[in-house]
């Protein structure tokens, strides 16, 4: 199983390939900060499985969780600050390579990040896909490292 840098390697390989082809097939053309936004995700994804443990992996994830969260609260985004919050928490439900290794967590983990913004801005769905699909795009990254499929 590779630790934590070897699920960053696969998840930015993941992650900047199909962006990369994306923009190549002119399907998606995100500006450099949405595609910078885009890849921390699919980066974060790929760290996700693994933050229930006690590793360097967890350390970063949560690094960068409380650097954006604090960013969230000084621009007094507190609703957006409070879903990052509950996120934040999901992992410490359950044992390590639990519910997180699992195909379906791939998928309906990241779901508070179209849920919650449509429920609670009104913001359109559609907007929302890229960075689901970054998020699940980097999850997909740490399981197919680890042979979960």
């Amino acid at each position: 199983m590779p630790g934590y840098r070897g699920h960053l390697a696969g998840g930015l390989l993941a992650g900047a390939g199909t962006l990369a082809g994306l923009i190549w097939f002119g399907i998606y053309l995100p500006d450099i900060k949405t595609a910078l936004l885009l890849v921390s995700l699919v980066l974060m994804g790929a760290l996700f499985p693994d933050v229930d443990t006690d590793s360097k992996g967890q350390n970063f994830f949560y690094a960068v969780l409380v650097v954006v969260d604090l960013a969230l609260l000084i621009q007094g985004d507190y609703k957006w600050s409070a879903i990052l919050g509950f996120c934040a928490l999901l992992p410490a439900v359950g044992r390590h390579r639990g519910w997180t290794h699992t195909w379906w967590a791939m998928l309906l983990v990241p779901l508070p990040m179209v849920i919650l913004p449509v429920w609670l801005y009104q913001t359109p769905w559609q907007h929302l896909l890229p960075f689901y699909g970054a998020t699940v795009l980097g999850y997909f990254s740490h399981l197919l490292l680890d042979r979960k499929f």
